[in-house]
């Protein structure tokens, strides 16, 4: 036999490389965990705070959180007296309560959050409005409002303390580099890091954003779509509002704006708008944008539909709108409108440092804004997006998501990060569940709960936003008029407000809004009599159709008791 030539040698070694490559990687070297959070942000966090809080967990499960970014700038997050960030949330009380239970809110500085006691919202076109008020929550304590401000740095770095006294292995500054699954009848995950570690885990939760890399790995597929719409969000200053604990949205054409209280002397901004817009507005400078943003909140539709037009063609031109042209603009406007400059409605060229008496329209509008906080102004894109399933099938089985990596939604009524942590709280639930019955956490019996309790909820919350944004986009004189008679019907009824209020909190107490719509449709009439004014004759046929629709749900849910 004669020997091998070189050749011959080098095709033998290429092939066996080649089947070396196809084979699935050893697990000799992995590290085994039972729980392995993929993401850093509030959501996984949360989770591994949750699951760090229960001695039972600690007892049984290694759990641990993966994070490509650097954590210990969260940690060390230390701002100067009187700056806020950019980002802030608004904290249901049921994921304040969740928070609490877990003692994950001891560590959060609470001098950096702010109650939401009431609410004013309307209407850009029609100025139909409804306000909301704590006090209608009669079980809830008057100083917890109905709903807490707090910058997401805030939440994060106090679960990043309370982390630290459990503790929970984080490793930060780490990348994702690949996720597959062992050869064997387990199909555990293996999480190979770009530092050489491989993480074999036992379930694996996808804590990980939007373009989630462990939903890819489990193949989850989504559905969604982008807005036409890009988020300004940024810090406001204005003068001091003691106290500042009402919360203010107006819906524009373009989109609604968002005034939100964080101190007494600054509120935090989210203005969802067009992207051309968005784009003009931050172009022109802080100055245009915070007179703009005055404006967005007191001129009719009609005069801002003309500003927003005059700012984007001078952005197109190259030569951005100054912020003297824009506040005589707003101005000659006002004068047009009838607007007095003692009103609460006038904003251009007044003194914000006179004192006086407050305008007696004042508490229907935010204070006026002096000045935005140097770098605080940004804006992002927004989407709808939701997969297709929170649990991985077949060999991706022990897969689960949680947060921004199953869902995405319009921040119009601040529900994103709230969905998140009602996910945490009832995946970690059902992971003690399923350690107190000796069963696996990462199969399927234990994660299906889950699935079956969060998907839904979060679906009707989120199909409520999207179909909300489109309805206040449209500005149609049947459709304004429509919504405009839902609104004020709306508010005449401080029962179904309490309802609506204690459904978007959390609060526990009601079997469904709807019976307790139903219940109350006697008092209709009076609320009718508000949307006479808007189209007399037409409100009558519109509240027998109303109390038909609400007395059929109403007996539809009695029936399934």
């Amino acid at each position: 036999m004669r020997p091998p030539t070189s050749t011959t040698i080098w095709r033998r070694g290429a092939r066996r490389l080649q089947t070396s490559l196809r084979r699935p990687l050893s697990t000799s070297t992995a590290e085994d965990w039972d729980v392995v959070i993929v993401g850093g942000g509030p959501v996984g966090l949360a989770l591994a705070s949750a699951l760090g809080s229960s001695q039972l967990v600690r007892e049984r499960l290694r759990v641990a959180l993966v994070e490509a970014g650097d954590l210990s700038k969260v940690h060390n997050w230390t701002p100067a007296n009187g700056s806020f960030s950019n980002r802030a949330s608004s904290l249901t009380l049921k994921s304040q309560t969740f928070l609490k239970d877990t003692r994950a809110w001891e560590y959060v500085d609470e001098e950096r959050t702010c109650p939401i006691h009431n609410m004013q919202v309307w209407d850009g076109v029609s100025n139909a409005r409804i306000d909301f008020a704590a006090s209608l929550l009669a079980s809830n304590p008057p100083e917890n409002g109905m709903a807490r401000m707090t910058e997401n740095l805030n939440l994060q770095r106090g679960l990043l303390r309370h982390l630290d006294s459990i503790p929970v292995p984080i490793m930060d500054k780490t990348k994702v580099q690949l996720i597959d699954h062992a050869n064997d009848s387990d199909c555990w995950p293996l999480v190979h890091l770009d530092n050489g570690r491989i993480l074999r885990s036992r379930l694996l939760v996808g804590a990980d954003g939007l373009n989630s890399p462990v939903r890819a790995f489990a193949k989850i597929s989504s559905y969604g779509w982008a807005y036409d719409t890009q988020a300004i969000v940024a810090t406001m200053e204005h003068p001091v509002m003691a106290p500042n604990t009402t919360a203010y949205q107006r819906f524009l054409p373009t989109g609604p704006i968002a005034f939100l209280p964080i101190s007494p002397i600054a509120s935090s901004l989210v203005w969802s708008t067009k992207p051309s817009l968005a784009a003009a507005l931050i172009a022109s400078g802080p100055l245009v944008l915070r007179s703009m943003i005055n404006a967005a909140f007191r001129l009719p539709d009609v005069s801002m539909r003309y500003l927003n037009g005059l700012i984007i063609d001078a952005h197109a031109s190259g030569i951005p709108a100054t912020h003297i042209q824009i506040q005589s603009e707003i101005s000659w406007r006002e004068r047009s409108h009838g607007i007095q400059e003692t009103s609460a409605y006038a904003s251009a060229f007044v003194d914000t440092n006179k004192q006086g008496i407050p305008p007696t329209d004042s508490e229907l509008l935010p204070p006026l804004v002096t000045s935005l906080q140097p770098g605080t102004v940004a804006s992002f894109p927004l989407r709808f997006n939701h997969t297709d399933s929170y649990l991985g099938a077949d060999q991706y089985s022990r897969t689960v998501l949680v947060g921004d990596a199953a869902h995405t939604v319009h921040p119009l009524a601040g529900q994103g990060l709230n969905l998140g942590l009602a996910d945490v709280e009832c995946l970690s639930r059902c992971i003690q569940n399923a350690l107190l019955q000796g069963g696996d956490v990462g199969s399927h019996t234990a994660l299906l709960p889950y699935a079956q309790e969060r998907y839904l909820e979060n679906h009707k919350v989120m199909s409520v936003m999207d179909k909300l944004h489109k309805l206040y986009s449209m500005s149609s004189e049947p459709v304004v008029w429509a919504r405009s008679v839902g609104l004020e019907v709306v508010n005449e009824l401080d029962s179904v407000k309490a309802a609506l209020m204690m459904e978007a909190s959390g609060k526990q107490g009601l079997t469904s809004m709807w019976d307790l719509a139903a219940k109350r449709s006697e008092n209709f009439a009076a609320a009718s009599n508000a949307a006479t004014a808007i189209r007399t004759g037409i409100s009558g046929f519109l509240g027998a159709g109303i109390q038909r629709v609400l007395k059929a749900a109403g007996t539809s849910l009695s029936d399934r008791k």
